[in-house]
């Protein structure tokens, strides 16, 4: 087993069991790419078992602050059961589920959703891919899904030196795939509250659906029926999740704006597919700020709007610039907005802490001229959990405010 040294001062984020070891932080040692490394402190005291990764600047994740535990099959397998038991004690009203959420389940680098049946999964970091087979075998036998699909095509396996990789990895699809015979598609329909959704686990973003919104989804078709919200407009609709959700809420008029044809496609695809009538949803093939200023020089009026941007800071270097966006989003969405108007107002940006995010929204309230009541603060949906030693965990943020 190799050993990594830490510099002096630098095994307090360990001490406190936080899994990131910074290349900063590391006086000496090295080791191949995702292998167990033995975490020490300067003065030898033992820290972490930990997966090495040359490549990036998180030189090295923790698997364990147990210094008897072994990285092994067994571990893999104790610790994904724990995280699928975990999914069973939560009231999820959906067969799309995230099973493994990465550090927080003790598995950094690892996220795995559940489709229905079909299991979706990033190996983000070195160590997952090292032990990629194995934890693929995991899976498969520990929830009885047989088809799993590998979606490790995110920009972060590039910070870990691992090129993108997606495809059939697991079930009779892969078997297929390797024999060169035809692949099942590639298509999954889920249930969600009492909708439906569709999306492709080849393309779609992240796994191939947010699964994190689902909550705040059935929240908000809960207050456009509350509060009467007739006109609602749906910003970075995607594949128009929210916009199912106000039509249920009773919604006349939903507009849903993306600069994705194809999701703006299946998004026309879900209204139909709920059974509400197409001519109650419009979409716009546009640029979301442009399309908000454009509606203001027009004199529109919305009673709610959803501001789902994607993540316009992805690490805290980005935040001061990704705060002017979501400024600017949020002040022409408050013009907008009629007087009693519900904003739903949301960050996926993990450089912007929910302090900050509610800083923002306030003063793109002041700069318009508004103010407001804050409704409720909102989350991931409890499949995606956060720890108390991972506030990094803490990605997804949404504020519901009431203009007055």
């Amino acid at each position: 087993m190799k050993t990594i040294r830490l510099r002096q001062g630098k095994e307090r984020s360990l001490l406190r069991r936080h899994s990131w070891i910074f290349q900063g932080s590391i006086a000496r040692g090295q080791a191949d790419a995702g292998e167990t490394v033995r975490v020490e402190s300067q003065a030898g005291e033992f820290l972490a078992w930990a997966s090495f990764s040359p490549s990036s600047m998180i030189r090295a994740r923790a698997w364990s602050f147990d210094e008897a535990e072994r990285i092994d099959h067994a571990f893999f397998k104790r610790r994904i059961q724990t995280a699928l038991n975990l999914r069973t004690r939560l009231p999820i009203r959906s067969n799309g589920v995230r099973l493994i959420h990465g550090e927080a389940d003790g598995l950094p680098g690892l996220i795995v959703d559940r489709y229905a049946d079909v299991l979706s999964v990033q190996f983000l970091s070195a160590g997952t891919e090292r032990w990629k087979q194995a934890i693929a075998d995991i899976l498969v036998e520990r929830t009885g899904v047989a088809a799993l699909y590998e979606r490790s095509d995110s920009s972060v396996r590039t910070l870990e030196g691992l090129q993108p990789v997606k495809g059939w990895l697991r079930g009779e699809e892969a078997d297929a795939a390797a024999a060169g015979r035809a692949i099942r598609p590639t298509e999954v329909t889920i249930n969600e509250h009492d909708w439906k959704f569709t999306l492709d686990v080849a393309e779609g973003h992240k796994t191939g659906f947010y699964l994190d919104q689902r909550d705040n989804r059935m929240r908000f078709a809960q207050w456009v029926r509350q509060f009467g919200s007739q006109r609602v407009l749906n910003c970075y609709c995607y594949t128009g999740g929210f916009s199912v959700a106000a039509l249920a809420g009773g919604a006349a008029e939903v507009v849903s704006v993306d600069s994705s044809a194809p999701a703006l496609a299946r998004a026309s695809a879900h209204v139909v597919l709920n059974g509400f009538e197409a001519a109650r949803h419009r979409v716009l093939d546009a640029d979301v700020n442009q399309t908000l200023r454009e509606a203001i020089k027009q004199g529109e009026r919305f009673d709610a709007i959803v501001l789902d941007p994607p993540k316009f800071a992805p690490t805290a270097a980005h935040a001061e610039r990704a705060a002017r966006a979501y400024k600017d989003i949020n002040r022409l969405a408050f013009k907008l907005l009629s007087p009693g108007g519900l904003l739903l107002s949301f960050s996926c940006s993990g450089g912007v802490g929910s302090e900050l995010f509610h800083k923002i929204v306030a003063g793109a309230g002041m700069d318009a001229g508004v103010d407001g009541y804050i409704l409720d603060r909102m989350a991931a949906a409890p499949d995606h959990p956060q720890t108390i030693c991972f506030p990094e965990g803490e990605y997804l943020k949404g504020l519901a405010i009431i203009k007055r």
